[in-house]
């Protein structure tokens, strides 16, 4: 299948492509949605559905994958905020909406790659868009356990740095541009200590990844600085303002048999496509798991091979 990935720049996104690729899809465009230049506080749009602290440096990431990249200026915000979303103009969705439409027209996309692990909000609300533009959405990490997915994406090689920090116990002096291997043990234990959500779905700090498998060339921040947005006591919020970067050569090229390299061995599960109506998250996740159980991959058995190997 022909796919589009919507990217924010982050390792959801990133490492939901993989799967796509995993699971034999072609990812032939990347889709972005953006701030206006010269709107106040553009680094950090309050926005219920996009990540756009990072937003300076998708066209570099874009770049790096060798890819076309479609972007959009959200010109909306968060009209309609009820559980079930219905077409809304003046609503941010709207924007997704105009976007993947354009994506649809330009590359004869049948899927979208969606990076949503726990958000029901971003859910329905993609869901809407693609079943009226006759999208497939493809979100692989949707309610996995995140302890497993960061673990994944590390072991991956998905290089991301933490941008933004919303949470107690992560202090932007300490933690802002730290990497996911260097952060993973302290997340776990502010997950144990306060409940954090150690792949950040409750917006406790979000990523820009740097480099993963799946790029050509790596991104390379030159300079950044930190912002801080709220000056909270015990969380304060604040990200790093990625001011200058440049791609360099890998050492390593990405292999042209990539799809069954043993970065992408694990397949997941699927968002269904709602053809009538948006299906409850129990029934979908009854589905997803039922269907699963149905798909496995040559690779998958080969890399489990090639551990006990090492192992022995």
């Amino acid at each position: 299948m022909r796919v589009a990935a919507l990217i924010s720049g982050g390792k959801d996104s990133c490492y939901n492509m993989m799967q796509c690729i995993a699971a034999g899809h072609q990812i032939v465009a990347l889709a972005n949605l953006r701030p206006a230049e010269n709107q106040v506080g553009s680094d950090e749009l309050d926005s219920y559905m996009y990540q756009t602290v990072g937003h300076h440096a998708i066209d570099l990431y874009a770049e790096a994958m060798a890819l076309p990249l479609y972007r959009r200026t959200i010109r909306g915000r968060s009209v309609d905020t009820s559980q079930v979303y219905t077409k809304c103009e003046g609503d941010e969705v709207e924007d997704l909406y105009e976007l993947l439409k354009l994506v649809k027209e330009k590359e004869e996309v049948e899927g979208i790659s969606v990076g949503a692990i726990l958000s029901d909000y971003q859910r329905v609300r993609v869901e809407n868009v693609c079943k009226r533009l006759d999208l497939q959405p493809l979100a692989y990490l949707w309610q996995r356990k995140q302890e497993d997915l960061l673990r994944e994406m590390i072991s991956s090689n998905i290089q991301a740095i933490i941008i933004k920090v919303a949470a107690l116990g992560l202090d932007p002096d300490k933690h802002l541009g730290k990497t996911l291997d260097q952060m993973e043990p302290y997340l776990l234990e502010l997950s144990s200590k306060y409940g954090v959500h150690i792949c950040g779905e409750g917006g406790e700090y979000e990523t820009f990844t740097l480099d993963c498998p799946l790029f050509k060339k790596k991104i390379i921040v030159d300079s950044s600085e930190v912002v801080i947005h709220s000056a909270d006591a015990f969380a304060p919020v604040a990200y790093l303002r990625l001011l200058e970067l440049h791609l360099e050569d890998k050492v390593s090229p990405v292999p042209d048999n990539y799809r069954t390299s043993h970065y992408c061995y694990k397949m997941i599960y699927v968002i269904p496509m709602v053809t009538t109506k948006i299906l409850p998250i129990e029934d979908a996740q009854k589905k997803m798991r039922k269907e699963s159980k149905h798909v496995t991959t040559e690779k998958s058995t080969k890399h489990k091979g090639q551990l006990q190997e090492r192992k022995e």
